[in-house]
């Protein structure tokens, strides 16, 4: 169907990739899978997806580097999968560029759920999932913070008048954050708003992207608060 979501799923276990392929299709998603990384790189190019599910240990391309190629030439949601939740292949995958990541093993419905969250955020959900209604967080019209430019209708931002590219998981962080300057925005109130987390989740998602947003606006613009989460310098 042409309004199905495409999915590119690369797993090089050949049990998880079928069961996952199917349960997905199950589910309406139309599936590319793929057992390796380079081969996904090129299901990428030829398919061009609507996100990216990458396993983090795939042969010919990790899963970190297939993850930063694909965000080299694209601002397409990816969702890492890691067998160990404390791995620093997690924080790397974060890094790379990734939006989120799921434990191995995973539920079936835990992923799908991480899928349509990340997708009704992207604004690329279908069907039910579609979002009705403008983001709230957008406030309306240019805002300035210092040498920050941040024009909320026009979703651009600049810094000393360049434009800044921020992935829309980025912006979507920095549009809560310019919503509120001055306000201190708890972790788990950013997972809740900028991740669709209705449940709790690893801060270390919020952490990561905080950080990738102050090297890309100033690294003195997000205060930290110990204790409590962050702030946006007004």
């Amino acid at each position: 169907m042409a309004d199905q979501t495409h999915v590119l799923f690369v797993e090089d276990d050949d049990v998880i990739r079928e069961a996952t392929q199917l349960a997905l299709e199950r589910d309406g998603f139309a599936v590319t899978a793929m057992p390796d990384g380079l081969s996904g790189l090129d299901a990428f190019r030829t398919n061009r997806p609507d996100i990216a599910l990458l396993d983090v240990m795939v042969p010919g391309l990790d899963g970190v580097s297939l993850c930063r190629r694909i965000r080299d030439e694209s601002t397409v949601p990816v969702i890492m999968l890691s067998a160990r939740a404390d791995s620093i292949d997690v924080v790397l995958g974060l890094e790379a560029g990734a939006d989120d990541y799921v434990t191995k093993p995973f539920d079936g419905a835990v992923l799908v759920a991480r899928i349509r969250a990340v997708l009704r955020r992207f604004g690329h959900a279908s069907g039910p999932d579609r979002a009705d209604e403008a983001d709230s967080s957008a406030v309306g019209g240019p805002l300035s913070f210092g040498d920050l430019e941040v024009d909320t209708e026009g979703m651009e931002v600049r810094r000393g008048g360049e434009p800044v590219a921020l992935t829309p998981t980025e912006m979507r962080l920095l549009l809560e954050f310019s919503s509120a300057p001055g306000t201190v925005l708890s972790r788990d109130k950013l997972l809740e708003r900028v991740w669709d987390y209705g449940w709790g989740g690893d801060t270390r998602v919020v952490d990561v992207h905080v950080q990738r947003l102050r090297q890309k606006i100033g690294q003195d613009r997000i205060e930290t608060v110990r204790g409590f989460g962050y702030k946006l310098k007004a």
